[in-house]
């Protein structure tokens, strides 16, 4: 009785899967059927061809061996010698940083910072010649220098156009990096921003151009150049604490600068006699000014050029000479732009508009246009 009840038990357990197996089959098969139908009611597929450049496609980067190559002789690298004074003696420090040649006759970039202090000057050119070099001139403001070596018919490098520059550009760094023997260091990367501001220990920099293109010790006064191995900047400050944050002076914020060290060993500046800050959004909610862009003014020197025009502190400048000035970077590269020195000898005259409330008499006005004679210092 016992084996017959087992055998009973595995029959009916047999019946039992047959029957599963049969339901599971048959509702698969609905629910195939159920989803061809979806697939067939689906839209039809787009067969409209798509236009070759709105496809990203994975392309390599063209090699930067020639580039490098072409430009590797133009660049240089400079030693410097400091004279430190102490307490009780005096000592001597060594310091490096890079340089570029701007013409065959031995006249090279660099920065300020590279060798203001320096009572020695070695450059080293990429052949392995080394030369002494005199300072031609020193621009701590825009943290420029030129200095010149006995030599002639050098390689010379040629400057672009940094105007034409948009973040995304490829951008190259070539430099002494951290004084490593065997050549100089090549870095990568991309224009990051355009037109920063940044405060350095000598002051304020304008208009400078981002990347983020590795920039080292060693690598001040080197040029940032295009894939068309144009320069369009002098590498001079990375952001500490942050990564892939470096600034260069624009190439066309140093030329007029490097030309004028060159024909005077200094730089001639416009004068206007004022300080001024960029408007923030704080600064204008604080003070409910009328316009949200330009550049208050924070001081008046006396009798200087702005004073004797009737400007005042607290006065927002948006224009220079009827051309936008949004911020501080862009004012004072008008106010270049407007450079006696650039222009023809002596004073120039300017129209700047005024967009903030203020008392003429018993005239409660929010613009007014006044001229100034614009001297030098």
């Amino acid at each position: 009785m016992l084996e017959l009840k087992f055998y009973q038990f595995k029959i009916n357990n047999l019946y039992f899967s047959i029957l599963v197996c049969l339901f599971l089959f048959i509702t698969s098969c609905e629910n195939t059927a159920e989803n061809i139908e979806n697939i067939s009611e689906a839209p039809p597929m787009i067969t409209e061809e798509v236009p070759v450049d709105s496809v990203i496609t994975n392309t390599m980067l063209p090699s930067l061996r020639n580039l490098i190559s072409d430009m590797e002789e133009t660049v240089v690298s400079i030693s410097v010698d400091i004279l430190s004074r102490g307490i009780f003696y005096d000592y001597s420090n060594e310091g490096s940083g890079t340089g570029f040649i701007i013409r065959p006759d031995g006249y090279i970039v660099t920065n300020n910072h590279v060798i203001e202090d320096a009572t020695e000057i070695e450059v080293t050119l990429q052949n392995g010649s080394i030369y002494p070099a005199q300072i031609i001139g020193l621009d701590p403001l825009s943290d420029l220098a030129v200095i010149k070596i006995d030599a002639s018919n050098l390689k010379a490098a040629s400057f672009g156009n940094s105007d034409a520059l948009q973040p995304g550009d490829w951008a190259v760094t070539i430099g002494n990096a951290l004084a490593l023997k065997g050549g100089p260091t090549v870095t990568l990367g991309i224009i990051s921003g355009l037109e920063r501001s940044i405060t350095t220990e000598n002051g304020s920099l304008f208009d400078l151009i981002q990347t983020d293109a590795a920039i080292n010790r060693g690598n001040s006064g080197g040029p940032l150049i295009t894939l068309d191995g144009e320069v369009v900047g002098i590498n001079t400050a990375v952001l500490s604490g942050a990564q892939g944050i470096g600034f260069a002076v624009s190439s066309n914020v140093a030329d007029p600068i490097i030309k004028s060290l060159i024909d005077s060993g200094k730089v001639i500046r416009p004068l206007i006699g004022l300080r001024g800050a960029d408007i923030t959004p704080a600064i204008f909610e604080r003070y409910e000014l009328p316009v949200e862009e330009g550049v208050i003014i924070t001081k008046i020197e006396a009798n200087g050029p702005a004073d004797k025009s009737g400007l005042k502190e607290m006065d927002i400048i948006t224009a220079l000479n009827d051309i936008p000035t949004p911020d501080m970077s862009k004012f004072l590269m008008e106010l270049w732009n407007n450079n006696p020195v650039n222009k023809d000898p002596g004073k120039f005259p300017v129209n700047i508009e005024i967009g903030f409330k203020r008392r003429f008499g018993n005239n409660l006005i929010n613009h007014f246009f006044c001229n100034i004679n614009i001297g030098t210092f």
